[in-house]
């Protein structure tokens, strides 16, 4: 078991978060975005980035060649519709997708919305770590945060995920 400190501050003993988020022991901040047989969708809120997603495969795998042919059909189908809905509903024009397999949490994407104030940090993927840390160290603030919650909201009731 490992202790994790939560973005709002709570204390809590897990084998693995992933799990613990995807098997409904752990709220997420803000809540489920959405949620299919295989995958699903939050935000991890101390990277205050409105429209970030964290897209989680329910089971304990850590590479995108063990998914099954069912779970790799769903993964980019639940991965189109929550990039349409960012379009869509908070208007975001361009993403990152961050996947990495040295991990010590499963199969997880992260869908970063590509904002202007990024810019100073660069426009190719290094640029996305530091621009990460100055959200988490320098935008995380009671308006930012409602801001934040308010579009996972927002993407919830596109993907048709009553809270």
């Amino acid at each position: 078991m490992r202790t994790l400190i939560l973005a709002n501050g709570e204390e809590v003993q897990v084998k693995c978060l992933s799990c613990a988020i995807t098997g409904g022991l752990v709220e997420p901040e803000g809540g489920v975005i959405c949620e299919t047989e295989y995958f699903h969708a939050h935000q991890d809120v101390a990277y205050p980035i409105p429209g970030l997603v964290i897209l989680a495969s329910k089971r304990h795998i850590t590479c995108l060649d063990e998914l099954t042919e069912e779970e790799r059909l769903d993964y980019i189908t639940v991965m189109g519709r929550i990039r349409a809905a960012q379009r869509e509903k908070l208007g975001i024009e361009h993403v990152y997708y961050f996947y990495n397999e040295d991990t010590t949490h499963h199969f997880h994407i992260w869908m970063v919305p590509r904002y202007d104030w990024m810019k100073a940090f660069g426009r190719s993927v290094e640029s996305l770590r530091p621009a990460m840390l100055h959200a988490r160290n320098e935008l995380n603030t009671d308006d930012n945060r409602e801001i934040v919650h308010t579009g996972i909201a927002t993407l919830r009731k596109a993907l048709s995920i009553p809270k």
